[in-house]
């Protein structure tokens, strides 16, 4: 039997600053990553990749490659189409939304340059890619498809002839007030439109997967580098027709995500039907240039927002319609991306009309899909950055407007305009708390002193305050949403005979912390020490059930779960301490692990004591089973909606365009904390994630839709040298629609920051007459807003863009004012 723990004090874990406990063997290079792997007789895959955006297939031959040293097999798309049905879209987010068939590897036409076109396998990666140069593909060239608005005209070329419209879906909501109506009567009413470039995600790890058969039963094990093993299992059952139950998916230690890893890619599928073809395990890890080709991009919108107000300030009504480019396919959530950010649009701002479409549109470039944040910062993005514009037109500080029509701290609970109820907030407290690290006032007088004196680099402070709606759920919503699955999540908490603790979870981490965060969870309900829980994750086998990891959910959704578990099994035990203790349920106290009995506390149990007993089942209560494990499965009553306030001042040289971050301040409220060291990572990568689009990053297309920014040198992603020192304080307001009082952090960081960043040089340049700079606001782009705004260059939207080349999201009209009324 186990020894008594000698009496402590157990201290609260949750709240607590814990190193994490991924952090060891990360740092020390004791890690698995998908490609570490590697197993006797395993097979490398390579992809022959479109060199076109747009093309038909005449012919593709694969047998020279055949005949190069190493190579095993090679297969053309049409050898794989018999075995692998079109790759899943599991959001149609209309009736009649337009869904052309996906295959992983294009059979008959290409639809964008890295589109597959053929795979080799050989014994080892680099004789794969050699043997690529050997197979012979004739191509018929058509007409790229790159500009949103010229996709949609009548006689244009299409991606999908076979559909006769590059129009994917039109998606409208509209509440309140009828628009036209609240227009006509308001004195003011700004029209401003925002290109929200696309994005290419930068996971420190590259994708990879591998693939292990197991002839003699027909099972198959999968390790892929993906946050969201579960759904992998499903949907690659459904593409390649093997059974679930036969198939394992292992998510080991993946390096990063940021929305490239929630989808199910054609690679996997392929892996899959290549290992079945030749019985021997197969290994695909991509190269980062052949990644920025083929793992979906992110965001890529026009958006055409008006605001109507009165003249002293009050908000009337919103209007956005939006442009989204889909890419050539609809990829696992393609469609519904930039409708997560469709509630979020009137932000935190109380108002009287709203009216929001969105228009999804094929393209010959990359599809897109979810990109941290995906669809909230687009919104974000979208209201801060009209606020300011609509406070210059008012003559009114731009904090002084968000004041006027923010929701108050008294008046939560709130159902906003466009219908969510936002449980709790207190945007006035993280305000006040962000202009006081700040230093607004002084800040303001500054750049009014810079200003009267001529300074050729001027001061410009920008403005960002957010909510958002996250942990993705519930289940019947998203069922209304026409979402296929649910938002439900589960944990299951053991208690071990030595009395350790095994934590089960169907989130799946790929650097958030979830291994530590849970410990301080279950630690704290089951009064045990941090250091005895052990968290299993990312296994289909060893964590049958879950949904996985995405949208800021993993904490509020499936911490939760894990809390609730953990309650149950403090119930299973005070059920045997009862009757090993000779008393009542009622009359036991659970404290720091120990059941005592009210009135006479030596009379005791430790947790640990009552694990050995239910394994041992020597004396246990009639009819229970020997053990006090317990699962929950949480399917929430509602989202979690984080807030905040982020300032950013930054110094623009006039003269060079060069924009410098002079200071970053930013408040943010993720209810409930429970691990500081975390939350302050999350907000850190979340800024550095969001100035990275408002000042560096921008995938580049030439006018024949070839990717022109495909690699690190020509795709500029911000290093720590790149970025400002960062003032990140919180205040804490609990959600009530969990046990925990928790919020989502994954994504706040990135949502407030872009809008901050480019209001603040807008705010720096208004003087001179610049109403927007386009992201990423690099310096010849400010220096040449400030020269059209001096009318010293061409006005157009095609002014400042690199010769041969095209804006990601289509043309970009000068902004336009209809005034005041």
């Amino acid at each position: 039997m186990t020894a008594r723990p000698a009496d402590r004090t157990h201290e609260r874990e949750v709240g607590r600053a814990r190193a994490r406990k991924e952090d060891a063997h990360l740092v020390t290079g004791q890690t698995t990553w998908t490609d570490n792997i590697s197993v006797p007789g395993m097979l490398h895959m390579a992809v022959l990749r479109s060199p076109m955006a747009h093309a038909r297939i005449d012919r593709v031959d694969v047998s020279p490659a055949l005949e190069r040293p190493g190579v095993v097999a090679a297969f053309s798309g049409r050898d794989l189409a018999d075995g692998l049905a079109s790759m899943p879209c599991v959001w149609p987010v209309t009736e009649d939304i337009v869904m052309p068939d996906h295959p992983p590897v294009a059979v008959d036409e290409v639809r964008y340059a890295g589109d597959p076109v053929a795979v080799v396998v050989a014994r080892d990666r680099y004789a794969a890619a050699d043997a690529l140069e050997a197979v012979d593909v004739d191509y018929t060239p058509l007409e790229p498809v790159l500009d949103l608005e010229a996709a949609l005209a009548e006689g244009a070329p299409l991606v999908h002839a076979d559909k006769g419209t590059n129009r994917c879906y039109v998606w409208p909501l509209t509440t309140g007030e009828d628009w036209d109506s609240v227009r006509a009567r308001a004195d003011v009413v700004v029209s401003r439109r925002f290109l929200q470039q696309r994005l290419i995600p930068n996971a420190m790890e590259p994708r990879a997967v591998v693939v292990m058969p197991i002839a003699a039963s027909g099972e198959y094990t999968m390790y892929s580098a993906t946050q969201i093993p579960h759904i992998v299992r499903v949907l690659m059952a459904m593409v390649t027709g093997i059974p679930e139950q036969k198939l394992r998916v292992i998510a080991p230690d993946v390096g990063g995500g940021f929305g490239s890893k929630l989808q199910v890619y054609g690679e996997e599928a392929v892996a899959l039907a290549v290992a079945r073809t030749l019985g021997r395990p197969v290994k695909w890890t991509e190269s980062r240039s052949e990644g920025y080709l083929a793992t979906h991009h992110g965001r890529g919108q026009i958006q055409d927002v008006r605001i109507a107000a009165t003249r002293d300030g009050k908000l009337l009504g919103l209007k956005v319609d939006l442009l989204a480019d889909m890419g050539a396919y609809l990829m696992l959530i393609t469609p519904g991306t930039p409708l997560l950010g469709a509630f979020m649009y009137p932000a935190i701002y109380k108002m009287d009309a709203y009216a929001f479409t969105c228009t999804g549109v094929f393209t010959t470039r990359t599809p897109t899909d979810a990109y941290r944040g995906a669809g909230r910062p687009e919104a974000t993005f979208a209201i801060e950055r009209i606020m300011d514009e609509l406070a210059a037109e008012l003559g009114m500080d731009p904090l002084e407007l968000r004041r006027r029509n923010w929701i108050r701290h008294d008046e939560f609970p709130y159902t906003s305009i466009a219908g969510l109820t936002y449980d709790s907030g207190d945007y006035e407290a993280a305000t006040d708390k962000a202009l006081a690290l700040f230093g607004y006032e002084g800040m303001r007088a500054e750049q009014q002193e810079r200003a009267r004196r001529g300074d050729p680099v001027r001061l410009g402070i920008g403005i960002s305050t957010y909510t958002e709606m996250c942990g993705v759920a519930p289940s019947r919503v998203l069922r209304d949403l026409r979402y296929a699955a649910g938002g439900w999540e589960t944990a299951n908490v053991r208690m071990l005979p030595t009395g350790k603790v095994e934590v089960v979870t169907g989130t799946s981490p790929h650097g958030q912390g979830h291994v530590t965060c849970w410990s301080q969870i279950a630690a704290d309900v089951l009064g045990v020490p941090f250091e005895d829980v052990e968290v299993v994750h990312g296994d289909t086998r060893a964590a049958p059930q879950g949904m996985d990891t995405y949208g800021s959910r993993s904490l509020v959704v499936g911490g939760t779960a894990v809390h609730e578990a953990a309650r149950k099994v403090v119930e299973k035990a005070r059920r045997i301490a009862a009757h090993l203790l000779e008393a009542s349920e009622d009359d036991l106290d659970f404290t720091d692990g120990v059941f005592s009995v009210k009135g006479s506390p030596e009379a005791r149990r430790t947790m640990q004591e009552i694990a050995f007993e239910a394994f041992s089942s020597h004396d246990l209560p009639e009819g229970m089973e020997p053990t006090i494990h317990a699962d929950h499965v949480v399917d929430p009553d509602n989202f979690s909606y984080p807030h905040g306030t982020h300032l950013c001042a930054v110094d623009v040289d006039t003269e060079t365009g060069h924009t410098r971050i002079r200071s970053y301040v930013c408040v943010d409220d993720v209810g409930r904390v429970v691990n500081p060291v975390i939350v302050e990572g999350q907000v850190h990568g979340g800024l550095a994630q969001g100035i990275g689009q408002a000042l560096y990053e921008e995938a580049v297309y030439d006018p024949d839709g070839n990717l022109t920014s495909g690699t690190m040198a020509d795709y500029l992603v911000p290093s720590a040298v790149d970025l400002p020192e960062f003032t990140t304080e919180r205040t804490e307001t609990p959600a009530t629609t969990n046990p925990l009082g928790v919020k989502g952090v994954g994504e706040a960081g990135t949502i407030a920051s872009t809008p901050a960043v480019v209001n603040a040089i807008v705010d720096a340049l208004r003087p001179l007459g610049v109403t927007d700079v386009p992201m990423p606001c690099t310096p010849e782009r400010v220096w040449r807003a400030i020269r059209r705004a001096r009318g010293e260059e061409d006005a157009s939207p095609a002014a400042g863009r690199p010769e041969g080349t095209v804006p990601t999201t289509g043309q970009a009209p000068a902004p336009t004012e209809e005034g005041l009324a």
